[in-house]
């Protein structure tokens, strides 16, 4: 299995902190937020479910959403 070092960011993790307080926040938000803070960090790489719905994400109007969204896709294996 190919490994992906990428990790997230200060700014994203930030956001993913913000995201994760609000209460204005979707739960598919508050979803990508917690896996963007769990490979904060870490080596941890995003999981095939969590890859298919950041996916999805992408394509909100939610600029919040593609931001946590394109953080967790990165993050992902690259062989998938």
């Amino acid at each position: 299995m190919a490994t992906n070092t990428k990790q997230t960011s200060n700014s994203v993790g930030s956001l993913a902190g913000k995201t994760l307080q609000s209460s204005n926040a979707s739960q598919v938000q508050k979803s990508l937020a917690g896996s963007a803070l769990a490979q904060s960090g870490s080596g941890k790489q995003t999981g095939a479910g969590m890859e298919a719905k950041a996916s999805k994400a992408l394509h909100s109007s939610n600029t919040t959403t593609q931001k946590l969204a394109g953080s967790v896709v990165s993050q992902s294996n690259r062989k998938r």
